[in-house]
């Protein structure tokens, strides 16, 4: 990894997704700020990662502006930069397009799009101020690739809002060397995902098999390190979108 990356601060870090990018940069010799809903979960995820000193933990609903300028205050206090943040927290729930009510929206839009929006916010002053950074968000294929058999409209309008966020928000922060961009994640073993059945959805993707937690930490790595990527969704999904 570039030594440029000195800090990452990933939401909806104390479990999954998150928790995995946390494990990954850390060994990749970054210090991370994680943050999420549950004090006790985070404080066991922070142990866990086995960081020490390198693992700073911000509890906190990440919908409120707050969290993300409180990740930020963390990062500069006990790090000293601000170089990658990843939108990772959201959730994410199937619910028929006639049951969905004003509440089901407001709580996706909450989270995944507001959440996305307000942290991404809270780092951009540090990155122009130190000269540059990147910010990942967590996207999905599901936005270009919808399944007939898996009604998620509700979610989606906050997950596509933020894959529309991506290639703007990258033309706007291009002068300031901040490059934007998103990971579209297939189908990938985490607490999402009921774990006796996630396996039976393999063959939605090319490569016959459920994505990793890691294999989206490596596209993470990767997006943070490359100084010439900006504006992209990059698929992670083991060919859910080329084909089946």
């Amino acid at each position: 990894m570039a030594t440029s990356i000195k800090t990452v601060l990933i939401t909806g870090a104390s479990q999954g997704l998150g928790f995995d990018m946390a494990r990954g940069f850390l060994a990749a010799g970054s210090s991370v700020v994680i943050s999420g809903r549950d004090p006790e979960k985070l404080a066991r995820a922070a142990q866990q990662l086995g960081g020490g000193d390198r693992v700073a933990v911000v509890a906190g609903d990440i919908g409120d502006a707050a969290t993300g300028r409180a990740m930020v205050a963390t990062a500069l206090a006990r790090f000293g930069s601000v170089d990658v943040l990843i939108n990772n927290a959201g959730i994410f729930q199937p619910k028929p397009f006639l049951d969905v009510e004003e509440k089901d929206l407001e709580r996706f839009w909450r989270t995944n799009l507001l959440g996305t929006f307000f942290t991404s916010q809270a780092v951009v002053p540090a990155m122009k101020q130190q000269g540059g950074g990147a910010i990942i968000n967590i996207g999905t294929v599901l936005i270009d690739h919808a399944a007939k058999a898996f009604p998620v409209t509700a979610p989606m309008t906050s997950k596509g809002a933020i894959h529309g966020l991506t290639p703007n928000l990258a033309a706007e922060l291009a002068d300031d060397n901040i490059r934007v961009n998103t990971i579209a994640a297939g189908i990938i073993r985490t607490p999402l995902h009921d774990p006796s059945q996630v396996d039976q959805l393999a063959g939605l993707h090319l490569l016959n098999r459920i994505g990793e937690p890691n294999d989206i930490t490596e596209a993470a790595l990767f997006l943070a390190q490359n100084n010439f990527v900006t504006g992209v969704i990059l698929p992670v999904d083991g060919g859910n979108v080329a084909g089946r």
